[in-house]
């Protein structure tokens, strides 16, 4: 077994005013239904437990669930950090953040980092090809993300656009 991870950054402008970005960030059952991978999330005080639909991947299938801290500032930030329940083992974890700032009067900049860890029945010398497609699947999943945000908020989901911001 190894640990393997991937992380991605990126922003985008939206063009509807903070408070509506930042309702649906803060509401469990809505970021479930717009995340693709993510089957349910359930709230219990500040943390969530995040659980995926199974993926299926260099002849692997994995069921994973996760616990997050989830701290929220000021409308304007969400961070999140794992947080296992004690004596409890979890395979998958994210650590990340979600900013929220207005951009005028009606158009709010929503910039998303994420950091995605999974522990594998695989060797560490897979690492290379493993990050690889865990990264492009988190890719695939933020685009549909920002669709299905753009959706969600009245507007045309083709205007969706996301910018990749390099990795450190």
């Amino acid at each position: 077994m190894a640990w393997f991870s991937a992380r991605t950054i990126s922003a985008s402008t939206v063009p509807v005013d903070s408070d509506q970005i930042w309702e649906i960030l803060t509401d469990p059952s809505a970021l479930a239904e717009l995340t693709p991978l993510i089957k349910s999330i359930e709230a219990s005080g500040d943390h969530w437990l995040w659980k995926l639909n199974s993926i299926e991947a260099l002849g692997l299938k994995v069921e994973a669930a996760f616990t997050e801290r989830m701290e929220f500032s000021d409308g304007r930030q969400i961070v999140f950090a794992h947080d296992p329940p004690t004596g409890t083992k979890e395979r998958a974890a994210v650590e990340g953040r979600y900013d929220v700032d207005p951009a005028g009067d009606e158009s709010t900049d929503l910039k998303v980092d994420l950091t995605l860890s999974v522990e594998l029945p695989l060797p560490r010398l897979a690492r290379h090809g493993v990050e690889k497609v865990i990264h492009s699947a988190m890719r695939v999943t933020g685009k549909q993300f920002a669709k299905n945000l753009y959706e969600r908020l009245g507007l045309d989901p083709a205007d969706a656009t996301i910018k990749e911001l390099k990795t450190p």
